[in-house]
């Protein structure tokens, strides 16, 4: 029931009902903390996600004041280099540019990158976005040959990728061509 409640929350934020999802995720953190406690990995995904919700609704003190709470006990439970730590170290990065405070937003994007390259390469999903994001972030800093870097980086990624997703697919159509 707990991750139904949570999972109903993530899908009312998809559908652009945030005040539903609001609901749904403070009245999931609530059961979760009470049936899991704080530190459970549920709990903390829940206090994640309610922070990139108040990111959403504009509400970017509380948003930070959240997501810090995520980031701690992430930190605590799952060690700083574990990859939803650096979600949480790259959702606070863009919090952090949406407040206007950009050397904060450069020094956790940087430490995101840094960890996702280490756990999961170069081009994983994640590591891209992450680079991509410090394009964005380079791009307000007027650091645009940085932000090109980034950018470019991210393109090649992809690319890359998809040259590797479509050489692994293997033609199982039958052929039906008459003799």
């Amino acid at each position: 029931t707990l991750t139904i409640v949570s999972n109903l929350g993530m899908l009312y934020r998809d559908l652009g009902q945030l005040q539903e999802a609001e609901r749904m995720f403070q009245r999931a953190l609530a059961d979760c903390e009470k049936a899991l406690g704080l530190d459970h990995t549920l709990t903390l995904t829940i206090v994640s996600n309610l922070g990139m919700l108040y990111r959403a609704l504009g509400q970017l003190q509380e948003a930070e004041r959240i997501s810090q709470r995520a980031l701690a006990g992430r930190e605590k439970v799952l060690g700083p280099d574990h990859t939803d730590t650096l979600t949480t170290v790259n959702n606070l990065g863009m919090l952090y540019r949406d407040m206007g405070q950009l050397q904060e937003a450069e020094r956790m994007l940087q430490r995101a990158l840094a960890g996702c390259e280490k756990a999961l390469g170069l081009d994983h999903v994640l590591t891209r976005t992450i680079v991509s994001n410090l394009g964005m972030l380079y791009r307000d800093l007027g650091q645009f040959q940085e932000a090109e870097r980034m950018f470019q980086q991210t393109v090649a990624g992809r690319e890359k990728s998809e040259h590797l997703r479509s050489e692994s697919q293997i033609d199982t159509t039958p052929n039906n061509c008459p003799p």
